[in-house]
This record gives structure tokens, C-alpha cells and sequence, in this order.
């Protein structure tokens, strides 16, 4: 054994311990990667036995914090993975030329400089996009599966790099975006989610009895057992957002799951347009009325107004007028 030692030890045998540290840093990735994937795995799967569910999917249906455990876990998992693979290979690089000639850094010192001079300067953007990639991830700003709005793309997340993230949109395209040129994300799948209807009914109609029977259909919607585990809160009228010489235009609201909205918004639109017909309410032809739906959200209200306290307005001295 100790022959062994002094021949690895000796000058002779860099192809040696070059083999060595390539099998060393293969074996060691495997062995990392396998334990990072058991520990992702044990916590997924934990998650769903307790919500008592065989698919990620159905725990859409269960609280929220479970999903959330699953998309982070997943994510975290994804970026260690790529974090792990590129430490080895740096470390085993330099362990290679190191062995190759012990002293080719000093040899080469004003090149080596200059080139990590050049490297430093470069490599300012791949740092960035490495730390801004981390930072998204350890604060839960988005992950795998959450549908997103980067700036650069809107879509489902894929994938969450060390350096890319990757989002895909309605139309199948694939987005690579870098971490580091993300400077908002607006995540559509954490917490919760509004449906927000806008209904332009004839200048003529009776407004009362078109928001009643609006409600009630919300209400129903509501209360239906196919669709009570993806509603969140009563529906709520939030009254006339316009008014023109065509049409009234009166807004509806359903706080819902985020991965149910798009789901609940179709079922209360086909549900409104029934309610028309039985009304025999004809809706105008919309020339001038602009529903802003969505875009226009702008009054967060609803029926449960902020309470604000009163301000204290000094009351003003008469000066004596001669």
C-alpha cells in the first residue's frame, strides 16, 4: 500500500491521479445528486400522503401551503442539482492542471492575470444571473410549475437554472430567460385569485334586478359542488363601473383558487349569457363602451372598504375687515 502512495506521490504517475480525480468527481456527482433527488423526493411524496393524493396536480384542490411545498422543494432541488455539477467540475479542472504542471500559474503569471482580469470582467453578467437566480429561489418569488409574468415572457416555469430560467407560454414557445435580467416577477399561482367580469347591459334596463339576478347566478356557481372547492369567498357585485348613452357596465367579482380562475371565469361567463336570454336582455353594441376587465382592476374595494381615520381640517380665522 505504501508502494502505491509513493507511486501516486511521484512525477511519473500525473496520468494516474488525472484518472483518479476524473472517477473521484464522477462517482462523487452521482452520489450527491442521488441523495439531493431522495431527499426532493421523501419530501414530495410526504406531502401528498398527508393530503392523501397519488398526483401532484390533485393537490391543486388542497391548501395551498402543500402546493407551495411541492413547487419550492422541486426548485430548490433543480437549482442544488446545478450547483453541485458545477462546483465539481471547477474544482476537478483545477486539480487537473494542477497536476499536469504544479507550476504553470506562476509560469504564465502575468497571462493568468490578465486573463482573470478579462474573465472578472465578463463573467459580472453569469455572476449576477447566478445570485439573482438564488435569491428568487430561496424567496419563494416563483417556482416550478407557478405561472409567471417576467417581463421578458408570461407563462407556466419549467425549469429554474443556476443562470436560466425557463418559461413556457400558451403557445407552446419555450423562454429562456436570464436570472439576472428579471427585475419584476408576478407570480399568478401563489395564494389566491379574482375573476373579474364586466357585463354592458341597455342604458334601459332595470340595473337593481340585472345586479340581483348577476349575483345569484354567482352565488349558484358558488355553492355547486363541482365548483365549491375552487371559489374562495362569496361573489360580489361591485356595482356600475361606467355609464353611457349605450350601456351600463356593471362588474362581478369571484375570489377563486389561482389555478381555477381561468376554469371558473368560462363556467360564470356561460352561466351570465344564460341568465340574458332568460332576462331577454339584448346587450348593446359596444362603440364607445371600453371594458377593461382584468386591466382595469383597479378599485380593489369591494365590500369590505379600508378603514381610514377622519382628518382634523383647522377651522380658518376671519381676519377684521375695515
Amino acid at each position: 500500500m505504501d508502494a502505491f502512495w509513493n507511486y501516486l506521490i511521484g512525477s511519473d504517475a500525473w496520468l494516474v491521479r488525472i484518472a483518479l480525480i476524473i472517477a473521484v468527481s464522477v462517482i462523487l456527482r452521482i452520489v450527491l445528486k442521488f441523495v439531493l433527488d431522495r431527499v426532493v423526493n421523501r419530501i414530495v411524496t410526504g406531502v401528498k400522503k398527508r393530503q392523501n393524493v397519488d398526483d401532484t396536480q390533485a393537490l391543486q384542490a388542497s391548501p395551498l401551503v402543500a402546493v407551495r411545498i411541492v413547487q419550492r422543494t422541486r426548485t430548490i432541488g433543480s437549482v442544488l442539482g446545478n450547483v453541485i455539477t458545477v462546483v465539481i467540475v471547477i474544482v476537478s479542472l483545477l486539480l487537473i492542471v494542477t497536476n499536469i504542471n504544479p507550476g504553470i500559474t506562476s509560469s504564465f503569471a502575468l497571462i493568468t492575470a490578465a486573463l482573470g482580469a478579462g474573465l472578472g470582467f465578463g463573467a459580472q453578467n453569469i455572476i449576477k444571473d447566478v445570485l439573482n437566480g438564488l435569491f428568487m429561489v430561496v424567496e419563494d418569488q416563483l417556482g416550478v410549475g407557478d405561472v409567471v409574468d417576467l417581463g421578458f415572457a408570461t407563462g407556466v416555469v419549467e425549469s429554474v437554472g443556476i443562470r436560466v430560467t425557463q418559461v413556457r407560454d400558451v403557445n407552446g414557445t419555450l423562454w429562456y430567460v436570464r436570472n439576472g435580467e428579471v427585475l419584476r416577477v408576478g407570480n399568478m399561482s401563489q395564494g389566491w385569485s379574482r375573476v373579474i367580469l364586466d357585463l354592458a347591459v341597455p342604458y334601459t334596463s332595470d340595473v337593481d334586478e340585472v345586479q340581483h339576478r348577476m349575483l345569484e347566478t354567482a352565488v349558484a356557481l358558488e355553492e355547486d359542488p363541482k365548483w365549491r372547492s375552487r371559489i374562495l369567498e362569496r361573489p360580489e357585485i361591485w356595482g356600475i363601473e361606467s355609464i353611457s348613452s349605450e350601456a351600463i357596465v356593471i362588474r362581478l367579482v369571484v375570489k377563486t383558487r389561482s389555478s381555477s380562475k381561468d376554469d371558473v371565469a368560462r363556467e360564470l361567463r356561460a352561466r351570465l349569457k344564460r341568465l340574458l336570454d332568460e332576462m331577454d336582455v339584448k346587450l348593446p353594441a359596444l362603440n364607445t363602451v371600453v371594458l377593461t376587465g382584468y386591466e382595469g382592476a383597479a378599485s380593489i374595494r369591494g365590500a369590505r372598504p379600508p378603514k381610514t381615520k377622519p382628518v382634523t381640517i383647522p377651522k380658518s380665522t376671519p381676519k377684521d375687515t375695515k
